[in-house]
């Protein structure tokens, strides 16, 4: 990764370190899931991304989405950081509402 893109990706995510979206407990979820090491910036791209978006449509969202969201090139552990929160997601979805959780989800044990 280059030196541009590095500084670039440091603005992107403390801007949303800074200045959290949705921020906050949210009222009558109906489910609850945990991951570890879930940066709040990541955390905050993923919440407006899925945003007014039904049950189904966030279980069926490619990890692609968030990755454009972030919009630079990742280090594999920058990209593990960036795609845990939607993995968290789409397991409390699958546990509590019974959306299909995708192959490349499977296997995945949050608390």
């Amino acid at each position: 990764m280059t030196a541009e893109f590095d500084d670039l990706y440091r603005e992107v995510i403390l801007d949303h370190y800074k200045n959290p979206h949705n921020y906050g407990l949210l009222e009558e979820i109906g489910f609850e899931g945990r991951g570890c090491a879930i940066s709040q910036a990541a955390t905050s791209m993923l919440t407006d991304l899925v945003k007014g978006k039904t049950a189904a449509e966030v279980a069926s969202l490619p990890k692609e989405e968030i990755l454009d969201e972030v919009g630079i090139p990742l280090t594999p552990v920058r990209m593990k950081c960036a795609i845990l929160g939607l993995g968290v997601v789409k397991v409390a979805l699958n546990r509590s509402k019974g959306t299909p959780l995708p192959e490349e989800w499977q296997g995945l044990d949050f608390e």
